[in-house]
């Protein structure tokens, strides 16, 4: 058996379900963090952080589904899909029939392992590379992360998640990045993006030390490397969310700052209005 042939498939018109919650859930998420045969990068080309590629991918599905509300038959786009931590197990969730994935990253390694692996099986599931320069990922690629803009349609998405993307962008790129999130989102669809978001509250209870960038909302933990690990003030996210048009549902505290939380990063999640929702 081939780690393609073993990705989950479901029978042409076989319903799916509108969502799972409970145990259905936590047997999902033990199965993509146990399945041997799901696809696995090889451990020297992963790019996308620290920690197990399977049980984190593991994690964020139970959080997509929890608290961002992720339904079988939604539209998604992964921005900064890397090397496919988060595609990987949503295959074992989206209906292959009215579910759909996009992923957009500048690393062409991550976009190409995707490609060649995931899509065969999964031909809902697509991959894209966008050229956008950023001093640690793509030094030298040709669009400024201040002119970013994905090509797609106004409206072609229920679901938009950017994990650890905020934290690698200083806050001028992230406006952009939001405004585009409100776009393409289609009326009712939620935002769901990671930050370390610095309140003033947790300043020196953090495991990462940040200091301010200068005098604007930017911070930073690594000074030889401010993007390897950014922070945002969390009033300036907040209010560029809600000049983008969306509406933050709250900010979750993760468990960066040395206190419980069910996440590392700190969560966003934010709706398109409209939708009935």
């Amino acid at each position: 058996m081939t780690a393609i042939t073993a990705l989950r498939q479901i029978a042409p018109g076989q319903a799916s379900p509108a969502g799972i919650s409970g145990p259905e859930l936590d047997y999902l998420m033990a199965s993509v963090q146990t399945n041997r045969f799901l696809p696995h990068p090889p451990p020297g080309s992963i790019f996308v952080g620290d920690g197990d590629y399977r049980a984190i991918g593991a994690e964020f599905l139970g959080h997509y589904i929890r608290l961002g509300r992720l339904r079988p038959h939604e539209r998604i786009l992964d921005i900064g899909c890397g090397i496919g931590r988060m595609a990987v197990p949503l295959t074992q969730y989206l209906d292959p029939e009215r579910g759909s994935y996009d992923g957009v990253d500048p690393v062409m390694e991550g976009i190409l392992w995707c490609a060649q692996t995931i899509t065969p099986a999964y031909p809902r599931f697509r991959f894209q590379r966008l050229d956008i320069a950023h001093p640690l990922y793509n030094p030298q690629g040709s669009l400024p992360g201040t002119e970013v803009q994905f090509g797609f349609a106004n409206g072609s998405f229920d679901f938009i998640t950017m994990v650890s993307v905020a934290t690698h962008l200083p806050p001028e790129e992230l406006v952009v990045y939001l405004n585009e999130a409100s776009r393409l989102l289609a009326p009712g669809g939620r935002l769901f993006l990671t930050a370390f978001a610095i309140d003033g509250q947790s300043t020196g209870q953090e495991r990462l030390k940040f200091k301010r960038w200068q005098d604007g909302p930017g911070w930073y933990a690594i000074e030889e490397a401010p993007l390897a690990a950014a922070g945002i003030d969390a009033d300036c996210l907040l209010d560029a969310t809600a000049h983008a048009g969306l509406v933050a549902e709250g900010l979750r505290r993760g468990h960066w700052r040395g206190t419980s939380a069910a996440h590392y990063q700190d969560l966003l999640i934010a709706t398109k209005p409209g939708g009935g929702q």
